[in-house]
This record gives structure tokens, C-alpha cells and sequence, in this order.
């Protein structure tokens, strides 16, 4: 059986890739971050997750990104995006892109990977919901798959670690379904850039995740703050 890392931030995305690597009968590792994100919730979720597929190592690595200060995730300075509607989310990078998170979370799953003789990393990026994320675009994971391959152990000696990005081409509504043929417990997840007790409904990652569910015809089990 392979053995491969998941990143796992507790939300949609990460947790149907997760149940994907399961399905794929991988002895997975999961790991997520708690880097001075604006709330815990979404880290909560990911132990959630965890516990629900009874998981026994997941690693919780600790970072301080508070120097990234122009992101709405890791400033409370800056204000998280606010729409009533999917079609008014602006095209380019957002404020809640955080600069070089997905090489940084790559890089420590990389040291992880090599450390537990993992051979695979997934990750639950998209380019198709969030192609202003340039860390989530496929010629990203591909220089940084050729990183890897150059400037680690095991890339040196022919056995790199490969990037696995099962979601990245698929639309919220397919990653929607897949997470309900895989029996990922979505109900668990947490999408929304804020933490409160329920989700805004009103940021993009919000608008994104009920449009996902509104196109597969399901309906989203978690609580929204508004009604939609």
C-alpha cells in the first residue's frame, strides 16, 4: 500500500481529496496548519474529519504567517470580500490569497513525505473556482513537482514525490458529487472565510461552495448565516 501525505485545511475541497486518496487505498498522513488564519473553525473541521475516518496521525503543523499582512486571512486588518451573488466574485487575485501558502504548506509536506517514505502528496487545489490563486494553477504543482525531483533526497536518487491534484480540473458542483460517492462527510467541512457560529453565506469561498451544491442538486447540511 502507498503511503501518501494529504494536506487537509478542513474544508470542501481538502476533505473530498482526502476521501479520494482513502478510496485509492493509500495509508494516508494528514497534515494541516494552524498559521494565524483569521479563525480556528476550519482547523476544527479538520480534526473533525479526522476522527470521523479514524484517523490516528495527523500531524497539526504550527507556523506564524502573521508577517503576511496584506491578506484578509492571516490580517483582521483586512476585510474578507462580502457579495449576494457568485456573479459580482471580481476576476485577478484576491485579498484572501495569502502569499506563498501553497509552497509553504508543499514544502513542510515534502519534509513530511520524506521523513515517513510517503510517495505521493495530495492536495485539494482548484483552478477551475479559484484560478486567480496562482498556487493552484497545474504549471504551479508542475515546477514544483521538478523542485522536488532536484532538491530533495529522494528526487536525487530517482524516487521523487509526486503531487496529486485529483479535484484541480473539476468544477464545485463535480467535486460536490464526488465527495458524495466517496461518503466524505461534507456535513463536517468548513468553507467560509469567517468563524462564526455559522457560515456568512456572503463570502466567495461561501458563494463558491453553495453554487457547487446548487449545481449538483444536493443540499449543503451546514448552517449559513443567511438563506439561499
Amino acid at each position: 500500500m502507498k503511503k501518501a501525505v494529504v494536506l487537509l485545511s478542513g474544508g470542501l475541497d481538502s476533505t473530498v481529496t482526502l476521501a479520494r486518496a482513502i478510496s485509492e487505498r493509500r495509508e494516508v498522513i494528514p497534515v494541516s496548519f494552524r498559521y494565524g488564519q483569521r479563525h480556528s473553525r476550519e482547523l476544527e473541521a479538520a480534526k473533525a474529519v479526522v476522527k470521523h475516518f479514524h484517523l490516528k496521525n495527523h500531524v497539526i503543523v504550527d507556523l506564524d504567517l502573521s508577517a503576511f499582512r496584506k491578506s484578509a486571512l492571516t490580517s483582521k486588518e483586512v476585510k474578507v470580500p462580502k457579495h449576494q451573488d457568485v456573479t459580482e466574485i471580481r476576476e485577478g487575485i484576491p485579498v484572501t490569497y495569502v502569499p506563498a501558502r501553497n509552497i509553504i504548506f508543499l514544502s513542510i509536506a515534502a519534509g513530511i513525505a520524506e521523513t515517513e517514505g510517503a510517495e505521493e502528496i495530495f492536495i485539494g487545489a482548484n483552478s477551475i473556482d479559484y484560478s486567480g490563486y496562482p498556487d493552484c494553477r497545474p504549471d504551479f504543482f508542475d515546477a514544483f513537482e521538478e523542485a522536488l525531483r532536484k532538491g530533495t533526497k529522494a528526487g536525487i536518487e530517482g524516487r521523487p514525490v509526486k503531487i496529486m491534484h485529483p479535484i484541480l480540473r473539476m468544477t464545485k458542483a463535480e467535486i460536490v458529487r464526488l465527495g458524495k460517492e466517496l461518503g466524505a462527510p461534507l456535513h463536517l467541512t468548513w468553507s467560509c472565510y469567517e468563524g462564526g457560529a455559522k457560515a456568512c453565506g456572503k463570502c466567495d469561498s461561501c458563494l463558491l461552495r453553495l453554487k457547487g451544491f446548487q449545481e449538483a442538486g444536493l443540499k449543503d447540511e451546514i448552517e449559513y448565516e443567511v438563506s439561499r
